[in-house]
């Protein structure tokens, strides 16, 4: 697919790109790591009492054939986070069925959880695609090489303030509880030219497909959190 059809596809979506589609092409090619909030990006963070934030199963899928997607296209698993302000059963679970390399929770600032995984993986912002949507999350947009937000209509100021501010690359058409992740996953691999492959090669079950699947389940899951003001390796509770 021509890059100029699929701006027009997810622009009839409802997505905003606010930088132009080649400059997303050309940051999304040097991708190395995918790095996702929580709360209000894999579902509408809604919380309460004996509740939990749960994700959808289209958002869990599309992390999976975003990361293939960068396996064929790089021939490397790229790292894959989640940082989260607070403490998020459903987060680590997800983390741990796809084998995500980390989840940094109840960090009070994101940017810090960023500058932990240089330090204990080697990730580099500018080689790291964030998936957000507040704006506790500007301080890490500022620095990464790919920024995607997910909507919200109720944030106006804010929305026109990243745009203003270029703080974001493509707002998304779907928010937090409507499958905005699935969205920005489609959007990546549209972008990276890998879409016909991924979907050939999974619904085939190619050899190279088989080979990521193995090569992603040797990653075991590592947790950080925040104690004492500084940031230790600690399972959840």
């Amino acid at each position: 697919m021509q890059l100029t059809e699929l701006a027009q596809l997810f622009t009839q979506l409802g997505g905003e790109f606010v930088q132009p589609v080649e400059e997303l092409a050309r940051r999304a090619a040097g991708i190395k790591a995918v790095v996702f909030d929580w709360d209000g990006v894999f579902n509408n963070g809604s919380k309460g009492e004996g509740a939990t934030s749960l994700f959808a199963e289209p958002d869990a899928a599309g992390t999976n054939y975003l990361r293939y997607g960068v396996f064929v296209a790089q021939g490397l698993m790229p790292f894959t986070a989640i940082i989260t302000g607070e403490h998020n059963h459903s987060a680590f679970q997800l983390a741990r069925r796809e084998h995500f390399h980390a989840v940094c929770f109840r960090f009070p600032r994101k940017r810090e959880a960023m500058r932990l995984l240089g330090e204990q993986f080697g990730v580099r912002p500018e080689e790291t695609a964030f998936v957000f949507d507040d704006l506790l999350d500007l301080g890490l947009a500022q620095i990464c090489g790919l920024r995607l937000m997910v909507r919200r209509s109720a944030s106006p100021l804010l929305a026109h303030s990243v745009r203003q501010q270029g703080l974001c690359d493509y707002l998304t058409a779907h928010t937090g509880g409507q499958h905005a992740v699935r969205e920005v996953c489609e959007l990546f691999l549209g972008l990276t030219g890998v879409w016909e492959q991924v979907l050939s090669d999974r619904m085939s079950g190619a050899e190279r497909y088989q080979t990521f699947v193995h090569h992603k389940k040797t990653a075991t899951t590592r947790y950080f959190t925040y104690t004492d003001g500084r940031p230790v390796e600690q399972p959840p509770a």
